[in-house]
């Protein structure tokens, strides 16, 4: 069982980037330098990358790399439809085929055996959105 990006323990090469990252706020003048003290206090204490979030939330550009991990990735997206609905919707196109191979060599009419896949595929696309 993988740990989710953002539970992942910081190395210390992590945390030396995100005081650099700090200090560099500093000398942009976002920050003063009490709450440079409190931060990099925090980030030196930080033994978690969701530790290091609140500290950057605030901030914009640049940012700690470890921050950086795409959140969208981390978290599956919802399927939707029940299993014989997407079944049926996977193996539709293969079938329409199937089908209109057999209707081309049954009545020799290649544009009724396009027009069916085709057809099928602009349904099941429309279906989606």
């Amino acid at each position: 069982m993988s740990a989710e990006p953002w539970d992942m323990r910081l190395s210390n090469a992590e945390r030396e980037e995100a005081m650099d990252v700090l200090g560099e706020h500093v000398s942009t003048g976002r920050l003063d330098i009490d709450e440079f003290g409190s931060r990099s206090a925090k980030i030196g204490a930080a033994a978690r990358v969701s530790d290091l979030i609140p500290l950057f939330e605030d901030l914009p550009a640049p940012q700690p790399a470890v921050l950086s991990v795409p959140r969208a990735q981390a978290e599956p997206a919802p399927r939707t439809g029940t299993v014989p609905q997407r079944m049926l919707t996977a193996s539709a196109i293969p079938i329409a085929i199937v089908l209109a191979i057999a209707l081309l060599f049954e009545t020799h009419s290649i544009i009724l055996a396009l027009v069916l896949p085709a057809a099928l595929a602009l349904f099941l696309g429309r279906r989606r959105r």
